[in-house]
């Protein structure tokens, strides 16, 4: 199963692939012929990895926060958050590689309280001023257990787009699509002081799955 913000990519990759494999056949060298056939595979296996959306359907709670994205949690710590808090915040970082499952999905449920894009850089995603650089949507999720609870999708050297669904006066439910950033990024939660964590530095995350806070 492919998430549908890789339709035209897959679509016009196949087309891509199939040229090449027809034109390899020109080749006379056959191991050359045949390593450009691998290269060209390959790199479609990778275009349809990335875009795979695994079926991951959850019954939501209230009192838990799920990992929103798949991959390696690298920030715990308290931070000043100062877009729409403007005071300190429990950030959870999670970064993904390009190899890694890259649909967002809300961590919770709740009412949808703030959405924004902002244009940035494309720094590293694990740079330290990427969560305040780099292009980025930031939303803002009001849950009856926790208050207000922020994720902010975070653009990193090879994404160059961040798909974001949410908007002010939805409702959030938890598990269900929020959005799609194309090849590599991070997530971070920021979550109310004294939240309780459930994982721990390096682990990694399986969005949906994986909880990483509970009340």
């Amino acid at each position: 199963m492919f998430h549908k913000e890789g339709t035209k990519i897959i679509f016009y990759s196949l087309i891509v692939t199939v040229a090449l494999v027809l034109l390899a056949d020109l080749i006379t060298l056959n191991w050359l012929r045949i390593a450009c056939i691998l290269v060209v595979v390959a790199f479609l296996v990778l275009i349809l990895q990335f875009f795979r959306n695994p079926n991951r359907t959850i019954e939501p709670k209230d009192n838990t926060i799920v990992a929103p994205v798949d991959g390696k949690v690298v920030v715990i710590e308290e931070v000043f958050e100062p877009e729409y808090f403007k005071d300190k915040r429990l950030m959870v970082s999670i970064f993904m590689s390009p190899l890694n499952v890259h649909v967002t999905r809300y961590g919770l449920s709740g009412l949808i309280k703030y959405s924004q894009y902002h244009a940035g850089k494309y720094l590293v995603a694990w740079h330290p001023k990427a969560s305040e650089e780099n292009e980025r949507t930031t939303v803002v999720v009001e849950n009856s257990v926790f208050g207000e609870v922020m994720y902010r999708q975070i653009a990193g050297a090879l994404a160059k787009r961040i798909v974001n669904y949410a908007k002010p006066g939805m409702q959030a439910i938890q598990g269900t699509d929020a959005g799609f950033i194309k090849f590599g990024s991070r997530v971070d939660l920021y979550l109310p002081l004294g939240t309780k964590i459930d994982v721990v530095l390096n682990q990694k995350a399986t969005g949906n799955k994986t909880v990483i806070a509970t009340k």
